[in-house]
């Protein structure tokens, strides 16, 4: 049985900017609805494809994205990897109609922030788009180890060491803990975007481009 989403909800943030990555028209225009219907929530575009997605989305620059996993021609995997490039601060959940293990595995790899099924319910649609800007990362703790696996098996072919400042690890410490940005913040009593760019210098130094991988290698660094 498949356990539940690892979530860590945090305190309501208004006008959040949501874009749309479906390409069944029916599907699109029923979420665009539901997401204009959440409190403080509002879609910014929706997108049928990777590509338009490609050219829309860096433009629109939303809080969120909800990329579907099956796209036509570019999929949302790949899709997620290059808007991951061109906004590395954009929080990306994939949509999937089905638990699909490998496929949700490959879109964390990807850059992904978590993931969704497209059956949520519309509170919980909210409170996991909530937790992700909040520094969560909505998964399942059956795909949160197959990420941990991955790293592992990494480690194994001598991945080369990230030299972090004491205040970075500290801040890896609390991000492998499970704390978000706002609580990390006020762990060490600096600001929140003190927060993410001490993440962004983490990023590029462990050469990881989410959260969930950060954690990952950290985690198999103390294995």
């Amino acid at each position: 049985m498949k356990s539940a989403l690892i979530t860590t909800t945090p305190a309501v943030q208004a006008d959040v900017r949501v874009a749309l990555v479906e390409d069944k028209p029916g599907v699109r225009d029923s979420w665009t609805r539901l997401i204009n219907s959440l409190p403080g929530f509002t879609c910014a575009c929706a997108c049928a494809s990777g590509e338009e997605a490609l050219r829309v989305i860096p433009t629109t620059k939303p809080d969120v994205v909800l990329m579907d996993i099956f796209l036509p021609r570019m999929s949302g995997i790949e899709c997620t990897t290059r808007l991951k490039l061109l906004l590395p601060k954009t929080q990306i959940l994939m949509l999937t109609a089905v638990e699909d293990d490998e496929l949700v595995f490959m879109a964390l790899v990807a850059g992904a922030d978590g993931y969704l099924l497209k059956r949520t319910k519309p509170e919980d649609l909210r409170a996991a788009m909530l937790d992700v800007l909040g520094g969560g990362a909505p998964m399942t703790s059956e795909i949160a180890r197959r990420v941990v696996e991955s790293f592992r098996k990494a480690k194994a072919k001598s991945q080369p060491e990230a030299h972090l400042s004491a205040r970075e690890e500290e801040v890896l410490i609390l991000l492998s803990k499970g704390y978000s940005n706002k609580e990390i913040a006020s762990q060490l009593t600096i600001g929140v975007e003190t927060v993410g760019s001490h993440l962004k210098h983490i990023y590029e130094k462990m050469h990881v481009r989410s959260r969930a991988e950060a954690v990952a290698r950290y985690m198999t660094s103390k294995a």
